[in-house]
């Protein structure tokens, strides 16, 4: 894993206070990466933070709210100040609702674009002015989904934030490749984690597991290979790319 090596660079992922974003974290940091972890949660990762140093790792737990401009712009002074600069940016952070469009509320569905679209948004700006103003090079690997390639039913408002958080990947990518920024996303199909596990493993999930070409769900190391490909510098001519990692699932036949 030596062409994967981080070493000296300092990585931050958000939502990482447990799931993809805690996984992402401690394979940043197995592979040479300083990782700071972000979340609301201050507890979660603090414990994130801990466990990682304890296996020998160097990491930082910030609190950081990506929905907020305040918050965001304060995680990362903290962070300048700690660390400096960072290189690699992991926008992780998501949610979402489940229900038949016509009953989404409003409120839910800006709540779900405020952390999906906006927080992506606020952390990449914030992350790419100030690699801009100390002409650095950056590196902003963005978590879609399958669903904003594809759609299923009831899952509006999280699959119009995927399918915005793919489009903005490829629009940042263009406007910030004359300063060395990269911006790339990966886009996983049906991983198996704590919060969809007794699902996959119901009378539906069985059903839709059946549609994966692949016959099972992914596994949270299924995308270590392509996050240590867009983080590490053998992807260099790589930007704008949505790369989808879902056992063919988008390749089924309608």
């Amino acid at each position: 894993m030596t062409d994967f090596s981080l070493h000296g660079k300092t990585a931050l992922v958000t939502g990482a206070s447990g799931g993809l974003g805690l996984h992402f974290a401690h394979v940043l940091a197995e592979n040479g990466a300083r990782v700071v972890v972000a979340a609301r949660r201050d507890d979660k990762i603090t414990k994130a933070a801990d466990d990682i140093r304890s296996n020998g790792g160097d990491a930082l737990a910030v609190v950081m709210d990506v929905s907020d401009e305040n918050s965001v712009n304060q995680a990362f002074a903290t962070v300048e100040n700690e660390f400096g600069a960072v290189d690699i940016i992991v926008n992780n952070a998501g949610i979402a609702t489940n229900g038949a469009a016509v009953d989404v509320s409003l409120d839910d569905f800006r709540r779900v674009m405020a952390t999906n679209v906006d927080g992506a948004f606020l952390v990449s700006r914030r992350a790419a002015d100030t690699w801009i103003k100390e002409k650095k090079a950056g590196n902003i690997i963005n978590i879609g989904s399958i669903l904003g390639i594809r759609t299923a039913g009831g899952v509006l408002p999280y699959a119009v934030s995927k399918s915005g958080l793919h489009q903005m990947t490829k629009v940042l990518a263009l406007e910030w490749a004359r300063h060395r920024i990269r911006v790339n996303a990966i886009a996983p199909g049906y991983i198996e984690t704590d919060i969809n596990r007794d699902y996959l493993n119901s009378l539906e999930g069985e059903k839709l597991i059946k549609r994966i070409p692949v016959r099972r769900p992914g596994d949270m190391a299924d995308l270590d290979g392509p996050l240590l490909l867009l983080a590490s510098d053998l992807s260099l001519y790589m930007t704008g790319s949505v790369v989808a990692v879902d056992g063919g699932h988008l390749v089924n036949t309608l």
